[in-house]
């Protein structure tokens, strides 16, 4: 039996006395896109953190590819295929946007055999195009509003080219227009193919959003958090449906 594409198994992460994460377990495969839901506070930036390396886990595992990556560097588990955008975005401000695209292009996941620097603008174009703001390339980035830095922060993880794509709060900030512009483009990333020189391998994601009818939409699995613990995983429709969900996240009025 292959193993899992991306397996967590049983991290917690501490800070002083509060466990914001705790036993937390899941598998997902390839070709799926999970939406992780819960109250502020429950856990879901720093399971993202713990997984991208940015955070090391006190217990706990996690493969990518049957591969472990609990204890690598962030970089490195870049250069395996996993890219992320977080809720405190740091842009180099003082850089144009189209700049800042284009340091993640130059990693070497993304540099393939034959594509120099001459190659690298085009491509971050590409990326800025795909998440909707390359008209804005030479701009600085301290002038972009709060959605417009948060397609930027798209921008920067898929000029990776990743195979697993995590985003905290990817429709955060966007208007309602917007956030369905930005839906769509994501689900037609996870579908794949070529989009200019920027190449999708259709990558499998993980999506923190409390937009959830938009995130029901393009998620394929369901995962709750609540004070760290996992308290449901399954499809959207029973885990909405969940009276756990419901009391301690959802409410009586549902999504």
């Amino acid at each position: 039996m292959a193993a899992p594409f991306l397996e967590v198994n049983g991290i917690t992460k501490s800070f002083g006395g509060l466990k914001a994460v705790s036993d937390v377990t899941f598998s997902m495969n390839r070709d799926e896109i999970i939406g992780l839901i819960g109250p502020n506070g429950a856990g879901k930036t720093t399971l993202l953190r713990l997984i991208t390396g940015f955070l090391k886990p006190e217990t706990g595992s996690i493969n990518f590819k049957a591969k472990s990556i609990t204890r690598m560097k962030t970089w490195d588990i870049v250069n395996m295929g996993i890219a992320g955008t977080f809720q405190n975005m740091r842009p180099f401000r003082r850089l144009p946007i189209i700049a800042n695209v284009m340091v993640s292009c130059l990693s070497p996941r993304s540099m393939k055999r034959g594509e120099w620097v001459k190659r690298v603008e085009a491509k971050a174009m590409d990326a800025l195009e795909f998440s909707g703001i390359s008209d804005m390339a030479l701009e600085k980035a301290s002038t972009l509003s709060q959605g417009d830095l948060k397609r930027l922060e798209v921008a920067r993880a898929i000029a990776t080219e990743p195979e697993l794509l995590l985003l905290d709060e990817p429709f955060g900030g966007l208007s309602p227009a917007e956030t369905d512009l930005m839906a769509k483009s994501i689900h037609r990333l996870h579908k794949g193919g070529r989009f200019g020189r920027l190449h999708s391998e259709g990558p499998a994601m993980i999506i923190i959003e409390h937009k959830l009818q938009q995130l029901m939409k393009i998620v394929d699995r369901v995962i709750v958090l609540n004070f760290g613990t996992m308290v449901a995983d399954g499809l959207p429709e029973i885990v909405c449906a969940d009276k756990h969900v419901i009391e301690c996240y959802l409410g009586e009025g549902g999504i």
